[in-house]
């Protein structure tokens, strides 16, 4: 009875190892087949890295007419935004424009609250410290801004004066070179009128804004264009594959005159190729 007894005992326990074996086995099957799955989502989010998925997140400031304006629904239009847009497209990706103040902009491309900013930013040594641009889509310049009856013709000529211009712009640099006295405002645009407000002596943007401000009737007259610049969209350092992607989307929009299209749509010319 006790050979039975242990026999049956046996036989029980051969089973159950042999049903452990058979589930380990199966386990670690369905485990290698969870990473190779895993493994092929890492690769398309490396290849992208994108905010959110299927969505090209880009940043504007909303307050840089013609660039970017906000429209009375809140949503954003402009030059960046269809130049955006088309990036996007090119990337089969779907739009999705988010608006933030352009002295922020670049943190939130760096700290990855957006995939890229479109936001009309000057390529420089500084700001390439923190983010990596692509090729330019536009080319523009800083230019000095009075009111008609200003004397003021030339950089030299503002002395000591007051200027104002946007927070976080790179024409910072030139207002410093000649005077302590400067006031900054979240938008070019604002800066203009309170200009013609017969607030500040002169005002330093770009000649695009400038032009633009004055066609709609402020009351302002350019004076001397300080520099030329390039401008292009940011991305993260992190995300070189995207850059990549959004280079190459540049380049079919400019072969195919999408971007010179746009361009001509706001400023009735071509600001997207290198001026001679």
């Amino acid at each position: 009875m006790k050979k039975f007894l242990l026999m049956i005992t046996l036989s029980i326990l051969m089973i159950s190892a042999l049903a452990a074996c058979g589930t380990s086995g199966d386990e670690e099957e369905t485990s290698g087949n969870t990473n190779d799955s895993d493994t092929e989502e890492s690769g398309e989010q490396v290849e992208y890295d994108l905010v959110e998925d299927g969505k090209f997140t880009f940043a504007a400031s909303g307050e840089f007419r013609p660039f970017s304006m906000t429209e009375a629904s809140g949503e954003m239009s402009g030059f960046d935004i269809d130049v955006a847009n088309a990036i996007a497209e090119e990337l089969g990706l779907e739009p999705n424009p988010q608006k933030q103040k352009f002295a922020s902009i670049v943190e939130g491309v760096k700290t990855g609250r957006f995939d890229a900013a479109v936001a009309s930013h000057t390529i420089t040594e500084e700001r390439q410290q923190e983010v990596d641009f692509s090729t330019p889509y536009y080319y523009s310049g800083a230019q000095i801004f009075t009111r008609p009856d200003s004397d003021v013709e030339t950089l030299e000529d503002l002395e000591g004066m007051e200027i104002a211009i946007s927070k976080g712009s790179t024409y910072s640099k030139y207002a410093e070179e000649v005077t302590d006295n400067i006031v900054t405002y979240d938008s070019d645009v604002v800066a203009l009128q309170s200009l013609a407000k017969n607030r500040h002596d002169a005002v330093i943007t770009d000649f695009l804004t400038g032009k633009e401000a004055s066609a709609e009737g402020l009351e302002i007259e350019a004076k001397e264009m300080i520099e030329r610049s390039e401008q292009a969209v940011a991305v993260s350092k992190e995300n070189e594959a995207l850059l990549e992607e959004i280079n190459a989307a540049l380049e079919t929009l400019r072969e195919d005159g999408t971007l010179a299209e746009i361009s001509e749509e706001y400023f009735g010319e071509d600001i997207t190729t290198l001026p001679e």
